[in-house]
């Protein structure tokens, strides 16, 4: 059987924060740092992702997002086998989805992204997304 054009098998660290860079550099005024074995995306200083890779000694590969109020909990009871809440953040609404269990549907994580995009950028910014192709 033929995987989808967006899923594939789960990528190195290194891979994987590179195809996240392609993702979030699609959004307006999007920034990139990176520190140790993580990176964090910000649009105009505020975070909409991190990139966690074995984040304090976790053996965890992941993307967290911001998600809609309760979303981050209903997609962890759905899921638990890709999705937890991350240390620090997940209490305030953000989720982790794992880049290193079975295939990665890269779909669903640009999907991911754009709507913690849209919770953080200022409305304006968000609003452009509506008019790109």
């Amino acid at each position: 059987m033929r995987a989808s054009a967006t899923r594939a098998r789960p990528a190195s660290p290194a891979a994987a924060l590179s195809r996240l860079t392609r993702l979030c550099a699609a959004f307006p005024e999007s920034a990139r740092t990176r520190g140790g074995s993580h990176a964090t995306f910000r649009v105009r200083g505020k975070v909409y992702a991190y990139f966690l890779d074995d984040h304090h000694g976790d053996g965890i590969t992941a993307v967290c997002t911001k998600t809609a109020l309760g979303e981050h909990v209903d997609r962890v009871h759905r899921d638990p086998e890709r999705y937890y809440l991350p240390a620090y953040i997940g209490p305030r609404g953000w989720v982790a989805l794992r880049l290193d269990r079975g295939r990665v549907d890269w779909g669903e994580v640009r999907g991911l992204l754009e709507q913690s995009y849209r919770l953080v950028a200022p409305r304006a910014l968000a609003r452009t997304l509506d008019a790109a192709p």
